[in-house]
């Protein structure tokens, strides 16, 4: 049997991730996002294998809404492209597989998301079980603070645990220039209890892009790929009430299956983790196994930024970023999606191998 082939992250860009992009069209935020990432790895379109994205119609407000963004990309001479109705890093797992099976050398990946227009924590009702749950309309806020008060609960953490997280979060955002908030600033009041104002992430529209490439494609368009070893995601049960929210047996599955626990492999130095809320850490850092000497989110995370659609993407940009400027040799990085980490990818990535 032939090897696996070896698919890397070669480049990654992203926007600066704002409040309310009023003035842009999702389009306009993305154009200038792809312009830079095709050119650090001085690739035309037409050299691009593989096309995937990931946004939603329901942050648009309209169907088919990812059809606008093929502009951006020239879907004319015909391109091979698909989409996902998800967070941008499952349209990463997608392409990464096309290029595993040899049906392309190159792939762009790309997310965007506008949150500003609408109630954000309304319109993620509509990932609810549709029958049971989402008839209550329970907001996103309100079912991570169950989350939350769970872990209370349990003994994992407290408050001010929390208020350090966030704390650390929005320091490491001051070195981010793409970051929405870079300082920190007072918990506030509580939105849901135990969840402050600072235990939640804010309301973001941006967009984000990769390159991957094979093999020695890779090596020709980046001095030091972030190889990708392993990745897998996860989905838990639909159903609230049969999930024990103080733990995440996806996330540990995902990472187990993407080899981020072999013990030959060199530890894990930095973790970028799609958690939106200071408890949802908690709950990942127990899952991933990481020790405490990973540095957690160096980005700032998603409480500095979060793009929905696209903070999963940036989460594994941000670690592939880390790995081909020599700042680690192995990282890992997740993505999620649904209410209270209910799907989950896992990314492990490494630099070049002695």
């Amino acid at each position: 049997m032939t090897p696996p082939r070896e698919v890397a992250v070669v480049a990654f860009a992203q926007s600066d991730h704002v409040r309310a992009a009023e003035e842009l069209s999702e389009l306009e935020l993305l154009l200038p996002v792809l312009r830079e990432v095709l050119e650090r790895t001085g690739l035309t379109t037409d050299r691009i294998g593989f096309t995937c994205s990931g946004s939603s119609d329901y942050l648009a407000g309209r169907a088919f809404s990812f059809t606008m963004a093929l502009d951006g990309v020239g879907a004319w001479p015909p391109i091979s492209e698909s989409h996902v109705e998800m967070d941008g890093a499952w349209a990463l797992y997608e392409a990464w597989v096309k290029l595993l099976t040899g049906e392309a050398d190159t792939a762009l990946v790309y997310a965007f998301g506008k949150s500003s227009p609408g109630d954000l924590p309304e319109v993620l009702t509509r990932q609810l079980d549709p029958y049971y749950v989402a008839p209550l309309w329970p907001d996103s806020v309100s079912l991570a603070a169950l989350q939350a008060q769970a872990l209370v609960d349990a003994g994992h953490t407290d408050e001010r645990a929390l208020a350090g997280i966030a704390a650390r979060s929005r320091t490491d955002a001051a070195g981010n220039p793409h970051a929405q908030l870079r300082a920190p600033a007072p918990m506030g009041d509580h939105v849901v209890r135990p969840l402050r104002r600072g235990d939640c992430p804010p309301v973001s529209d941006g967009a984000a892009a990769v390159v991957l490439a094979a093999g020695d494609t890779a090596r020709a368009l980046c001095e030091r790929p972030a190889w990708i070893r392993g990745m897998d995601h996860r989905v838990e049960t639909h159903s609230l009430g049969l999930r024990d929210l103080t733990d995440s047996p996806s996330t540990r599955l995902a990472a187990e299956r993407a080899g981020l626990f072999d013990p030959e492999a060199p530890p894990v130095e930095l973790a970028e983790l799609h958690a939106p809320f200071t408890s949802q850490e908690v709950v990942l850092r127990k899952a991933l196994r990481l020790a405490d000497d990973v540095r957690v989110n160096p980005s700032g995370g998603p409480l500095a930024a979060n793009p929905v659609m696209a903070a999963g993407l940036v989460r594994i940009g941000e670690a592939a970023s880390r790995v081909t400027g020599g700042e680690a040799r192995r990282a890992v990085a997740h993505a999620t999606s649904g209410p209270c980490l209910q799907q989950n990818l896992v990314a492990v990535l490494e630099g070049e191998s002695s």
